[in-house]
């Protein structure tokens, strides 16, 4: 891919670009302590978390980088930031 001059990287769209791989932590969602605010669907900058059903929120693991801003904007403290297992 040819480079611009002062520019490293043409942009794209993040599902153009798994990301998940180099994740070193995770979110776990814990339904019980869920609001089903859905804030954490609007922060994620991946737009990888999908709504399964009420209160029922699942990542594409495939994607989420591990940020965990999800986890820190979560009002109900309902998302837990796990270490990856690799």
């Amino acid at each position: 891919m040819p480079l611009n001059i002062g520019c490293t990287a043409r942009p794209g769209k993040s599902r153009d670009n798994r990301t998940g791989s180099w994740r070193v932590f995770y979110p776990v969602f814990v339904k019980d302590k869920c609001t089903g605010c859905g804030i954490c669907t609007l922060i994620c900058p991946e737009g990888c978390i999908e709504v399964k059903g009420e209160k029922e929120y699942v990542p594409d693991l495939n994607y989420c980088k591990g940020c965990g801003l999800c986890a820190e904007e979560c009002p109900g403290d309902a998302i837990m930031m796990e270490k990856e297992e690799k």
